[in-house]
């Protein structure tokens, strides 16, 4: 399994509306879900997800029917422990 990070452009999107998605969610039948993050302001959402490949990604957003703008593999991560071990 790899981790996708996605984009995506909802402005005026509320935290009502982005949990009402919640439900089918939380199903992950196509990739799992790991974390949001969100700007109710500007509509910028990024999300983390756990899966396969890209095109599964993809396809758990249209089963849930949310809009996305981009997914990229991500296949280099650090943590704040992690970022300070390197550069020490």
């Amino acid at each position: 399994m790899s981790l996708f990070l996605s984009i995506h452009q909802a402005p005026g999107i509320s935290e009502e509306e982005v949990a009402a998605y919640g439900p089918e969610v939380a199903k992950g039948v196509h990739a799992t879900f790991r974390h949001l993050f969100a700007n109710s302001d500007s509509g910028y959402i990024a999300t983390l997800y756990e899966a396969d490949s890209e095109d599964a990604v993809r396809e758990e957003f249209e089963r849930v029917g949310f809009p996305v703008d981009m997914i990229t593999e991500i296949d280099v991560e650090f943590d704040a422990a992690k970022l300070n071990q390197a550069t020490a």
